[in-house]
């Protein structure tokens, strides 16, 4: 087992990984941390709130987001990972560049969350065989400028494991080690609220695939049309996506409200037997 993989070892208990979005323009929290000072105080924050994982991004990807260029990406997220690096908790990188995803491991990073499931940059796969981290693969239709372009599927669980499946086996092939790969069934893109809620009705046909799961629900489009409520009032929807989530088999939940969340995620632990002893 990799050593990123030792670190972010799932089925213990449900991890929590915590939102730095270093972006101007992130759906929920853009603009909030604009300097790398203001992005490691949110960090501390999230480790004393009980975050296990941080998660730092330099390029929204909210529905009809505009792409940046790596060098772009790479100037907001790597400052901030040379101040975040010795707090103690593993960082995850998200990106789907790989020179973003090799600078990133460089400075401290140990996890690359590719939400375009190694297929948006040709390199990518290879450095994460060749750095032997821990790897997200998310599902996602299109770009996130096309991603909710009225999205069709047959049955959108089948398809979500049908992606799965060739993913896998498209990285195993490129050297990445199995045991190393989390997915992500990509919660908000390219679905509707009809798809996300499905997926998440039946996130545990998603074990089927021996991998372990990463949910990021939080604060998403789905839980505003259920509600009727606007981005900064989702907390009691995003409450109840991350208690059904761990129900049904997520091994890992990524939140912007690490405090109430990680609550939320204990608590779920608690009534399923699980957690640490």
């Amino acid at each position: 087992m990799t050593t990123a993989a030792v670190h972010l070892r799932a089925g213990l208990k449900t991890l929590v990984m915590g939102v730095l979005n270093i972006t101007p323009d992130s759906f929920s929290d853009g603009g909030m941390l604009s300097t790398p000072e203001a992005a490691e105080t949110r960090a501390r924050d999230c480790i004393r709130d009980g975050a296990d994982i941080l998660d730092v991004g330099g390029e929204s990807t909210r529905p009809g987001a505009t792409p940046v260029s790596p060098e772009t990406e790479q100037a907001r997220v790597i400052p901030v990972i040379d101040r975040i690096a010795s707090l103690g908790l593993p960082i995850s990188i998200d990106t789907y560049h790989a020179s973003t995803a090799r600078a990133a491991l460089a400075h401290g990073a140990t996890m690359v969350n590719d939400i375009s499931a190694l297929r948006g940059d040709p390199e990518m796969a290879g450095a994460v065989a060749d750095a032997g981290c821990a790897v997200v693969l998310m599902h996602m239709l299109g770009t996130p400028r096309t991603m909710q372009d009225n999205p069709r599927y047959d049955d959108v669980v089948d398809s979500v494991c049908a992606f799965f499946e060739e993913r896998l086996t498209f990285a195993t092939k490129q050297g990445i080690e199995e045991e190393a790969i989390w997915l992500d069934p990509g919660f908000g893109f390219g679905k509707t609220p009809a798809h996300n809620l499905e997926l998440l009705r039946r996130l545990n046909e998603l074990k089927r695939l021996g991998r372990p799961i990463l949910i990021g629900t939080s604060n998403k489009s789905m839980i505003g049309a259920v509600l009727n409520v606007p981005v900064h009032e989702r907390t009691e929807g995003t409450a109840a996506t991350v208690a059904i989530g761990i129900a049904n088999g997520a091994d890992a939940v990524r939140v912007h409200d690490v405090k109430r969340m990680a609550r939320v995620a204990r608590m779920s632990d608690a009534i399923l037997g699980r957690g640490e002893s």
